[in-house]
């Protein structure tokens, strides 16, 4: 396989002072050369001389069977990236006896294993999984990459137990030299190896991704083999963006420099940088406070869509990593896209922040298909710039003429309102409306008439209110140095029994380490485990010990103060946690 050169000179006259120069002396060259900015590969430059049928499957079957109708195979196949082999690991089910079939790849999420959608094969679908995770423990099956890939491992320090040292992001020099480079080579592959099989209709394929797996799909979009692509969640805007908080609405709004290995990932790798060139029909689904590459970042995206590539996207309104109340959605994409089935899809809806007469912020929504609308929920939120901390509250909207008005009553009018609307159509299709954000003193004389103060907090500090799976109601610790702390714990309703323990459930699908600290001084380190579900956790009062190491805490009733804080290393801003509550231990 070649390389793919990532750097090549730019000069500010394009390509006909670059043949000037080149005729030039070498030194003149190399001193204006050296004070331009470098250009960077664009997606399809990257991938342009990657074939991801290139090369022996060199298939491994391990399982084999047929179970209820349904014919099932495990395997490893070979994959070439960087001129090295993977073994990439496989599941894969079908319809026993189909002929035709249109194929799905399911990319799985940060941490998670493979995981097969059922519910497609069921419904006559080809299926098939990949594991681009590597070595984790437990797992008997899993992709396995050589010692020069080492860093396509999520799980680092159990990857590496001959102590290769860490994948360092900013060390690269070109993309296809990061870890989304060969994760993105990877689900190629297994497309590859899915269209190989002999019961799957090679021009009816889709895929879709959750999580990470939303992410990297973007790359997928590119690939010609596929017809439509399911984003969940992922949506790029990571690289610099969220890691940095250059928030789209931080108001003043401020844009850091970017370094060299930022500007490379951010036009060459990132999600974001595929949009121009996505040929696939894209659905994304996502929830507002979702940790990913946020709600009106990625709405961005398909605004550099080509003409004629169908697009569109859904937000479960104060939801982490949950779609729930986003109807039928994701199957009529597929059915309408892959299958080519006649569904009746309604066009973009479009919206407006405006001040009514009396200078108080309304969001005018004006949809399509009206006689097919069967429910229209807007939902507003106020001044907090990032997405995974805003309290969305609801808006009764009113339908006048063609339109839907909600008003948006605010605290302060110099700071930013947002808004959207969901609307639900006969079918079970819901699509949200753009993410519409405006200061509304600046539209004109406009009136603050809000006065509560609804946080979600309960009495946390630095946190946001969050809908996770299920619809459990959460809370999303914001502040990744200091973490969040309860300081009423004394309270009546808070005050833990004699001899209880704590408990309390998390959701996180990427592990971390956190600290639980008890009055200040005594604390004990939590493993945060990664899932896709809720987990639950229970913590004995001596498990936290004085400064960590020294005696431990006698009893949770003695405590006023609850914090919980990263581990450094650690990032607790991608948890979330709910239900802390007390619970009186059995006896030993």
């Amino acid at each position: 396989m070649k390389s793919q050169s990532a750097i090549r000179p730019k000069t500010v006259c394009g390509r006909m002072l670059l043949t000037t120069l080149v005729l030039a002396s070498s030194l003149v060259a190399h001193t204006a050369l050296a004070e331009d900015k470098p250009v960077y590969p664009t997606p399809p430059e990257v991938w342009k001389d990657y074939d991801p049928d290139a090369g022996d499957f060199k298939e491994e079957i391990i399982l084999e069977e047929t179970k209820g109708g349904i014919y099932y195979k495990d395997s490893y196949i070979s994959a070439y990236v960087n001129g090295e082999e993977v073994r990439v690991f496989c599941k894969y089910a079908v319809k026993a006896g189909a002929q035709k079939a249109p194929g799905l790849l399911n990319i799985h999420g940060w941490y998670a294993a493979t995981r097969l959608d059922m519910d497609l094969v069921n419904d006559g679908w080809a299926v098939l999984a990949h594991d681009y995770c590597g070595k984790r423990a437990g797992r008997p099956h899993y992709t396995k990459y050589p010692k020069s890939l080492i860093y396509g491992n999520m799980d680092q320090p159990t990857a590496n137990p001959e102590g290769y040292a860490p994948f360092d992001l900013k060390k690269i020099s070109k993309p296809s030299q990061s870890p989304d480079y060969l994760w993105c080579a990877l689900q190629r592959r297994a497309l590859s190896y899915l269209l190989a099989q002999k019961e799957v209709d090679k021009t009816r394929i889709g895929a879709k991704g959750f999580s990470y797996g939303g992410t990297i799909i973007w790359n997928l979009g590119m690939d010609p083999r596929v017809k439509a692509i399911m984003a969940y969640f992922g949506s790029g805007w990571l690289t610099y963006y969220r890691e940095k908080a250059v928030w789209m609405y931080k108001n003043p709004y401020v844009e850091p420099p970017k370094t060299p290995t930022e500007e490379m990932i951010l036009t060459s790798i990132a999600p974001e940088a595929h949009s121009p060139y996505i040929t696939a029909a894209t659905l994304w689904l996502n929830g507002t406070n979702d940790h990913h590459g946020g709600h009106e970042r990625g709405e961005q995206n398909f605004k550099k869509f080509q003409p004629g590539v169908p697009w569109d996207f859904a937000h479960h309104p104060r939801g982490h990593h949950d779609t729930s109340k986003l109807g039928n959605i994701a199957k009529l994409w597929l059915e309408k896209h892959v299958l080519g089935k006649h569904i009746d899809w309604p066009a973009r809806p479009t919206t407006a922040i405006k001040l009514d007469a009396a200078g108080l912020p309304e969001i005018h929504v004006k949809p399509a298909s009206i006689d097919k609308i069967e429910s229209l929920d807007v939902y507003y939120a106020l001044k907090e710039p990032n997405n995974c901390a805003r309290y969305w509250l609801d808006a009764k909207a009113e339908k006048q003429g063609n339109e839907w008005v909600a008003k948006l009553p605010v605290k302060n009018v110099d700071d930013y309102v947002f808004s959207f609307a969901n609307i639900r159509y006969k079918g079970d299709i819901v699509i949200s409306t753009d993410f519409t954000a405006a200061i509304p003193s600046k539209l004109g004389k406009a009136l603050a008439t809000r006065v509560d103060a609804e946080d979600g907090s309960e009495s946390w500090s630095d946190v946001g209110p969050v809908e996770g799976v299920g619809g459990i109601k959460a809370l999303r610790p914001l502040n990744n140095r200091f973490g969040t702390t309860c300081r009423q714990f004394d309270e009546p309703k808070r005050k833990a029994p004699k001899g209880a323990v704590m408990n309390f459930r998390f959701y996180c699908t990427q592990p971390q380490t956190i600290i639980l600290s008890a009055n200040d001084h005594f604390s004990t380190e939590i493993e945060i485990t990664a899932s896709n579900d809720w987990q639950a956790i229970e913590i004995r009062p001596e498990q936290l010990r004085f400064q960590g190491i020294h005696a431990p805490l006698g009893s949770w009733s003695q405590v006023k103060t609850i914090a919980l804080k990263p581990k450094p290393g650690s990032d607790i801003t991608k948890m979330v946690f709910a239900d802390v509550k007390w619970k009186v231990a059995a006896p030993k």
